[in-house]
Formats: C-alpha cells, structure tokens, sequence
C-alpha cells in the first residue's frame, strides 16, 4: 500500500484489502466475506513493442458496496502496471473514468497521453 493509504470516510480507517492475481483466470480479485470484486485483464503489446495490460471489466458485489472497494482495486492496478512498466488500456469504463480524475495515471494510459 502506498505511504498515502486510502481512508473508508465513514470510520477514517485505512483501507488495506489483500488484491490476488488469479493468472489462471486472468483477473485481480479481493475476496471480502465470501464475495469477489475483480476486474479483469489481457496482456497486449503495443504498436511501438511495448507491453501493456488491457483492464477490461470491474466488478464488486452488491453486497460490498458502498466500501471503497472498486476505487482501492483500481488504484492497485494502475500502480502494479507502472511498477512493472507496463502500459494500461482502460477499456473498462470505471478504470478509464478512474484515470481522467487522476491526472498522475494519465501518462501511462494509451487512452489518455501516452503513445499506444
């Protein structure tokens, strides 16, 4: 988790779900209560040779909403692509709205400014 943990604003108290890579079914998944939020994800490579990771659907429960679970996800993705210095593809449309409100992810989205 980054230094600057992200807070639930009900209780104030930090956010800290365990996020799995479940490579078998190509998702990143956080088990909470016997539920499953997830969002899945294809490797591609771009025009350029570069690699990337294509983020294409988001998904939590019904039952875990309202718990900040979708945007902790996320920001663990967009940051565990850029560790490993891959490009992002936001197809899915709460990750790509997730990066136009944060301008810091912006640069390595081929949707947003950086060369595809």
């Amino acid at each position: 988790m980054s230094d600057t943990a992200k807070t639930n604003t009900n209780s104030k108290e930090p956010l800290d779900y365990g996020v799995i890579d479940n490579t078998d079914k190509k998702r990143f998944e956080i088990h909470i209560d016997g539920k499953i939020a997830l969002e899945d994800y294809e490797f591609f490579t771009t025009g350029a040779g570069e690699k990337g990771i294509e983020y294409k659907h988001t998904e939590v429960p019904e039952e875990l909403g309202g718990r900040g679970i979708a945007g902790y996800l996320v920001k663990y993705i967009l940051d565990d692509a850029a560790a490993k210095n891959l490009r992002v593809k936001p197809t899915c449309p709460y990750v790509k709205s997730y990066i136009d409100k944060h301008p810091e992810y912006q640069d390595n989205s081929v949707f947003h400014n950086a060369t595809p």
